[in-house]
């Protein structure tokens, strides 16, 4: 089927990042969209919304409606959902979460399913948490970073100190990031005489695994060809993807 026929049909492919703050996710969405700029965001309903909704919900724990799209005006393609809330919320913010993906895998509209679910980062209380939803048949992503082998390594310290799980969990980002920040591999590639042009900046790798491995958990051959002609970081993939079809 034509991608332009499947974009009438269907509309945009529809993705839920979760994770804990921190995690990445922002870095995430913008490299899969190309994009440095903030999401405009939309209420279930359609209607455009005050970014400070979205703001709002990294101040005050717990409160945000998953229900709201966000949709980035550089690859409008794509409409996320963010799981923000659950992790930093009680026990109500998490039943929001297994209620709003047990209704997305049963949508019968296919324009209206979650199409996939990227979950950011190794946090122990998320993992624990998510591994409860009942996700269907809806493929998962884990993204694991450096940083997040760091976080497990700090953590596992923490424990081993007598910490308790809650405040080892709460304690660990901010000590892996001190522990990175101050870690050999940045004095290394700052300051190091073997280096020569010292880079201006330091940042993950690229998404391109990310793209090429969702797009091998589809099994529906539609959904497929939707997500691969709606990303627009990994070209050499769609040329890929086209020649083998």
């Amino acid at each position: 089927m034509d991608p332009s026929e499947i974009r009438k049909r269907i509309g945009r492919f529809r993705i839920l990042i979760i994770g804990r703050a921190n995690a990445g996710k922002t870095t995430i969405l913008w490299r899969v969209c190309n994009t440095r700029e903030n999401p405009e965001i939309y209420n279930s309903a359609g209607k455009k919304i005050d970014a400070t909704v979205l703001r709002a919900s990294t101040e005050v724990r717990g409160q945000h409606n998953i229900e709201n799209e966000m949709v980035f005006r550089n690859n409008p393609g794509f409409v996320f959902h963010d799981s923000r809330g659950f992790e930093a919320g009680g026990e109500s913010e998490f039943e929001k979460v297994k209620a709003f993906v047990a209704s997305r895998s049963k949508e019968t509209k296919l324009k209206d399913q979650l199409h996939a679910i990227w979950q950011a980062g190794h946090s122990p209380k998320v993992k624990r948490k998510f591994s409860q939803c009942d996700t269907g048949s809806i493929p998962v992503m884990v993204l694991f970073t450096k940083f997040d082998a760091l976080y497990d390594v700090t953590y596992t310290k923490l424990r081993s100190k007598g910490v308790s799980m809650e405040e080892a969990e709460e304690l660990a980002p901010r000590h892996a990031e001190e522990s990175f920040a101050n870690g050999p591999q940045l004095k290394y590639l700052y300051h190091s005489k073997e280096i020569r042009q010292p880079p201006k900046c330091h940042d993950d790798a690229d998404c391109g695994p990310l793209i090429e491995r969702t797009a091998g958990t589809l099994d529906n051959e539609v959904l497929k060809q939707l997500f691969i002609s709606t990303q627009q970081t990994n070209l050499e993939f769609c040329m890929k993807y086209a020649i083998e079809k």
